[in-house]
């Protein structure tokens, strides 16, 4: 019976990592970064192999399919968390303020982000729509800069993969 534990333990083990593995190898690929996501796939695979050849020699014991299916639970959450956490790329932030974009503007200026003003019409008149490119791992400070000093100020944010240019926050 501890044997039995034991695999499942493992197999539930490899799970997280292969998974872990596979959700940041997704977003290396998406971002366009080939090499990272190709060694990263190359050892997701590996470990997932490893994983079920361990379950295929030993099909009679259903605690092994558990440690996989669990496994491979855990491993998004892992995988996500560790993403989350990391902040591979950039993120575009549009901000519509009806009372602090000059100041919202100046603030992150000063903090050496790069703002791009624009002037655009909402159903209340006339705001500016400021538009700022972040590395992702300052991207919940960026926002808590924004919300100090407009805690009502609409915010979106959304994946951007820079093309051309400079980018002010990077140099930082």
């Amino acid at each position: 019976m501890l044997e039995s534990i034991f695999g499942a333990l493992l197999i539930m083990l490899m799970r997280i990592c292969d998974v872990s593995i596979g959700t940041m190898r997704t977003i290396l690929v998406v971002q366009g970064r080939k090499y990272l996501a190709g060694l990263a796939g190359t050892i997701e695979v590996l470990i997932w192999v490893f994983a079920i050849r361990y379950i295929f020699q030993n099909l009679d014991q259903v605690l092994n399919l558990f440690g996989y299916a669990i496994g491979f639970g855990l491993g998004n959450i892992l995988g996500i968390t560790l993403e989350q956490k990391i902040g591979l790329g950039f993120a575009q932030l549009n901000i519509i303020s009806r009372i602090a974009s000059e100041k919202i503007a100046e603030i992150l200026r000063k903090e050496k982000y790069g703002v791009t003003q624009l002037p655009a019409t909402g159903v209340s008149g006339d705001v500016s729509l400021l538009v700022v490119i972040v590395q992702r791992k300052n991207q919940k400070k960026v926002i808590s800069l924004i919300e100090s000093i407009d805690p009502k100020a609409f915010i979106t944010v959304q994946h951007s993969l820079p093309y051309r240019g400079f980018i002010h926050g990077v140099r930082k």
